[in-house]
């Protein structure tokens, strides 16, 4: 059975994000996530409007594949360099706020649940999500010749 390990990241997240904003009613975006930039070292909000069910499917494959995993760890993975204009640029976190409330919506949609003190894991019906439409990706793939057979 095909894992999110064996299809292309950016397509098993933009497959995931279609399907949480189709099929899951626990995940909306906040009245304040049109507003809000994602860490400090952006300039703007984020430009696409559905970037709140692409960070959550990005969210669900990254507790996949490196979980139990923190908020902190979290934040450093979604951070990015700050432009100080002509001073060295810096290394700054992702904004906490966007990730916490969008791990409490996928563990209100019983996809994450919280280990107190190791952090996030996926429920079996997590992981039940990311390999069933890993195996559709695969599947496709396959047929279009765009991913060889092993």
């Amino acid at each position: 059975m095909p894992t999110p390990y064996d299809v292309p990241a950016p397509i098993l997240i933009e497959t995931v994000s279609q399907h949480l904003k189709k099929n899951v009613d626990a995940i909306v975006p906040p009245a304040w996530s049109f507003l809000v930039k994602t860490g400090s070292h952006t300039e703007r909000p984020p430009q696409n409007p559905d970037w709140w069910f692409i960070r959550c499917a990005s969210l669900l494959r990254k507790i996949y594949m490196q979980g139990p995993i923190g908020v902190t760890h979290l934040r450093s993975d979604y951070g990015g360099r700050k432009d100080a204009g002509v001073k060295p640029e810096h290394a700054r976190m992702g904004g906490e706020a966007n990730i916490r409330k969008a791990l409490q919506q996928l563990e209100a949609a019983g996809l994450v649940e919280n280990l107190r003190t190791k952090g996030r894991v996926l429920t079996k019906e997590g992981k039940r999500l990311l390999d069933d439409l890993s195996t559709e990706i695969k599947k496709k793939l396959e047929k279009r010749g765009e991913l060889r057979k092993h």
